[in-house]
């Protein structure tokens, strides 16, 4: 394995926190090589499927989260009526890779759902999700009716002191949390924490009732997902999170992995913001997420791995 992979750097919040710019300087450096799963790991310049896989080695194969025999959910982004070139829904070629991944380390059974805003066949078949998760050999579930969803308790919410989360979820031996990277008129940007919404049944709650401190109080939810992973193949810039158009769009083929979800969604806004700036600041479930010890927004604390193919 070459030098540049065990590089340890670091990253700082904002556009240089996921840039190639200092690599050279970094490595004629004498620092530490550690051989040892990164917090984080950010893969540039790939498709879908090579990003995931180069991904999932670095962060110590798919075989240290997913056992043979288990059950396994996968919550991509699904929620909207739109192709995948605009972005408005999670990469369909990176949810079959996953799926792929999942059974290949054994998996019993690979499930994928999400809470739609669209009418939810629509989503299911205009995002290519549907298509690709079956022919990859998962189950797709709808997440349209209540009888779905069972009441969980969050002890640790401000806002949001239980919930309804998908039955899918609450049988599940492991899930994964798979948003696409994209602006959101009303949380700011949809990533990873926001991604949440789409596992429970009253979102008008979180409308109504401070959306930023609902969704952080979402993700107090004590089953964690294995990984987040951040489709950023191709973003939604502006206009969310629907979009208008393709040209809202750009293609940043990236991929971001943490199990630090709150790192993962500063990272991502550091990324998004080589091509449309947002403060971090106006993502308010960020810095609550960190209040509720979700995790941290300091990336400096942690060891990233950044890989360009």
């Amino acid at each position: 394995m070459k030098r540049r992979d065990f590089l340890r750097t670091t990253a700082a919040v904002g556009v240089a926190a996921l840039t190639f710019d200092n690599l050279q300087a970094a490595m004629s450096t004498n620092s530490l090589m550690v051989e040892a799963v990164p917090d984080m790991v950010a893969v540039m310049g790939g498709e879908p499927t090579q990003l995931l896989e180069r991904a999932l080695k670095e962060m110590g194969g798919i075989g240290k989260y997913v056992k043979k025999g288990q059950s396994v959910v996968i919550k991509p982004n699904i929620g909207w009526d739109k192709k995948p070139d605009f972005a408005a829904n999670t990469n369909p070629e990176l949810v079959a890779a996953l799926i792929k991944q999942c059974l290949n380390a054994g998996a019993k059974k690979v499930t994928v759902f999400d809470h739609t805003c669209d009418n939810w066949q629509k989503c299911y078949e205009n995002s290519g999700i549907k298509k690709a998760a079956e022919a990859a050999g998962a189950t797709v579930l709808p997440g349209n009716d209540e009888i779905y969803y069972k009441e969980v308790k969050l002890p640790q919410g401000v806002k949001l002191k239980s919930t309804q989360i998908h039955q899918a979820l609450l049988e599940a031996d492991v899930w994964f949390n798979v948003p696409v990277l994209k602006n959101h008129g009303g949380a700011k940007m949809s990533i990873a924490m926001k991604n949440y919404m789409g596992i429970v049944w009253d979102r008008g709650y979180f409308h109504s009732n401070d959306l930023q401190q609902c969704i952080a109080d979402s993700c107090t939810w004590t089953k964690k997902p294995a990984l987040n992973i951040i489709d950023a193949y191709r973003c939604m810039r502006k206009n969310g999170p629907q979009g208008r158009s393709v040209s809202d769009t750009s293609v940043l083929k990236t991929l971001i992995v943490s199990t630090d979800i709150v790192a993962a969604d500063t990272a991502a806004i550091g990324l998004f913001n080589q091509v449309e700036k947002m403060d971090i600041k106006q993502v308010g479930h960020i810095a609550n997420g960190e209040k509720l010890k979700l995790g941290t927004q300091n990336i400096n604390k942690l060891n990233v791995k950044r890989i360009k193919l």
